[in-house]
């Protein structure tokens, strides 16, 4: 029940009202909601949508692809970098060592040895 007044109305008069209040699912007007212009353009959004998610899916896989194929070019260029510096070394150290017997014996024939 509610009561309504209309303030300075002259005459004033007694009014009854009906309403029919209305509340949870029954508040609403499924009629209007569910017109077909608004569900077809609602069935092209959720289209829309799930193209958009297999794209990213796609794309996902994709970059999980290209992820391992990267780690293994760096796997490998790692390995042949340490193999490279494993010779640069053993060279280095017999570089080292045939200077040291090149002058071992150039002092020894100068006799300062």
């Amino acid at each position: 029940m509610a009561c309504f007044t209309a303030v300075d109305h002259k005459p004033e008069v007694t009014l009854s009202i009906d309403f029919d209040w209305r509340t949870g699912v029954q508040s609403k007007t499924w009629s209007s909601v569910a017109k077909k212009s608004q569900v077809d353009i609602m069935e092209f959004d959720v289209k829309r949508l799930i193209e958009t998610v297999n794209s990213i899916h796609e794309e996902m896989f994709y970059l999980r692809e290209r992820e391992e194929e990267m780690q293994n070019l760096n796997r490998a260029t790692n390995s042949q970098m340490a193999w490279l510096s494993f010779f640069s070394l053993f060279v280095c150290l017999g570089v080292a060592g045939m200077q040291f017997l090149h002058l071992k014996t150039f002092f020894e024939k100068k006799k300062v040895i």
